[in-house]
């Protein structure tokens, strides 16, 4: 499998997609105006306290006040626990303990503002760097879950331990070991270590100096936190369109990543560097309802304030044996689609699938494991619940930033998000109803009817009877003007 890794750079917004073997898997977009949040730390000013909630809303700067839970917020003392104001959870201290209205609070976003929702925060801070994450309120050494090889995994623990006594500094924080780091050596992980304590100790500063609310650490741009977090040993190539940029991730990569320094590449082509791999095409596929699948079956995809729904359809497929292995294979090749879509669209929070029925068992098992296999790639933290009692099948994946769909989109303004429109003639008998009602309320001669040209159309035609019967019923005229400004909903019945 080959992976490319390019950056489309402009001074307005950077974006980033990840190509596997010519096929675009991920795209992370980035505006000058709209830079996500999440990593960023804060001194925030709590602003209300939620006993009933367990939850508290604190002022970091932004438009909205931000969210924490008592489960993000770090004890006083190890003898929280013991409080009398503790909950009755023994493992969660009462949130009037944990806070109170007026005090500053050292916070992390962990996730992004998403719709109505204000961003949501953490008080155990940690800052990555190209092989560690440092985590200043603990001295826990963890290593990444993808690192599977258990010798692999004694050695790193065992190394960065070692480390850490050598030069004193066991008792300032602890680290997690990334899956970049898989087979690192020494001098690569110290100087990680170092960096970040010197990181810490220049945001400590900050943390003291400052009045609440203040940022007092932001993440790194889009493109350079792609270096840190995407870039493994299978990327190929990272091309990158400004000449200014790539001096940037240069430098960035000689310093902390120098391995991947060879595999950087400056695109100077006349043609778009998007349109190398029809990303700009797929990006706005990516925006229907309706992926297609090869077989000629099809995927629908629907995306809620609580869920996010996924209907697999045989559509113009119809097999070539039986009807369990027409539904089995469009299942197989609905689950491979599946986990693609996730990750370019990025959705998150609650997914529900719902294939097609099968009979067989092992169909049943081999579709849920083609599924469990293709989102092994996906850098997002998945959960497969299982199956329920209704034949769906129940995930979450982590959402930490908006899905593609609410980056570029915004609700629609005529039909106001539903995603469907009233008929004219349902427009229509709404005019009819308001023309009673003005009728029974104001006396005037003649009533003027301005709608859109499709609602107009249908009053003079289909509808022409009812508008004379009308006519007949109030005693008054009716005038018909078309509004080219109005939407297919919008009318308005004036007296003159």
């Amino acid at each position: 499998m080959s992976e490319e890794i390019l950056m489309n750079i402009t001074p307005m917004e950077s974006r980033v997609a990840v190509v596997e073997n010519g096929v675009l898997q991920e795209v992370y977009i980035e505006r000058t105006q709209r830079r996500g949040i999440v990593g960023n730390i804060y001194k925030g000013k709590v602003v209300r306290v939620l006993p009933g909630m367990q939850a508290a809303f604190v002022d970091i700067g932004l438009e909205r006040a931000a969210f924490i839970h008592a489960s993000e917020i770090i004890p006083k003392n190890n003898d929280a626990k013991e409080n009398e104001t503790a909950s009755s959870n023994e493992s969660e201290p009462h949130i009037s303990y944990l806070v109170h209205e007026g005090q500053s609070i050292v916070v992390q976003v962990t996730k992004d503002p998403l719709g109505t929702k204000g961003a949501r925060l953490t008080t155990h801070i940690s800052i990555p760097a190209r092989y560690l994450v440092y985590m200043p309120h603990t001295n826990h050494v963890g290593i990444s879950l993808r690192i599977e090889d258990q010798q692999e995994r004694e050695r790193l623990k065992v190394m960065v331990e070692k480390l850490l006594e050598e030069h004193g500094i066991q008792d300032k924080g602890g680290f997690i070991l990334r899956t970049a780091a898989e087979g690192v050596g020494e001098a690569e992980i110290l100087n990680d270590i170092f960096f970040l304590h010197r990181l810490w100790d220049s945001i400590s500063e900050s943390i003291a100096s400052t009045k609440a609310p203040v940022a007092v650490y932001e993440d790194l741009p889009l493109y350079l936190r792609t270096l840190r977090d995407l870039v493994e040993p299978i990327i190929e190539k990272v091309r990158i369109d400004s000449k200014e940029t790539y001096l940037k991730v240069l430098k960035f990569v000689k310093k902390l990543i120098p391995q991947i320094e060879d595999r950087v590449e400056y695109y100077p082509g006349e043609r778009p560097i998007f349109d190398l791999y029809s990303v700009e095409d797929e990006i706005q596929r990516a925006l229907s309802r309706k992926v297609p699948l090869k077989s000629g079956g099809h995927l629908i995809i629907d995306q809620t304030e609580a869920m996010t729904t996924i209907d697999v359809n045989t559509g113009a497929f119809v097999g070539h044996r039986n009807l369990e292995e027409t539904i089995f294979k469009t299942n197989l090749e609905a689950a491979t689609a599946i986990a693609r879509q996730l990750r370019l669209r990025n959705l998150g929070g609650i997914i529900i699938i719902d294939f097609i029925d099968m009979e067989d068992e092992e169909h049943k098992r081999q579709v849920f494991r083609m599924l469990e296999k293709n989102l092994e790639r996906d850098h997002a933290k998945t959960n497969i619940t299982g199956v329920s009692e209704l034949g769906l099948v129940e995930m979450t994946r982590k959402r930490t930033r908006e899905s593609l769909e609410n980056v570029l989109c915004e609700p629609c303004p005529t039909c106001q998000g539903r995603g469907s429109l009233k008929t004219p003639e349902t427009v229509c008998y709404e005019i009819f109803r308001e023309i009673l009602r003005e009728a029974r309320a104001y006396d005037s001669d003649t009533y003027l009817v301005l709608a859109a040209q499709t609602v107009v159309d249908r009053l003079l035609e289909e509808d022409s009877g009812n508008v004379a019967d009308l006519e007949e019923f109030i005693e008054k005229n009716i005038r018909i003007q078309v509004e080219p400004m109005y939407t297919q909903e919008q009318f308005d019945v004036v007296l003159v």
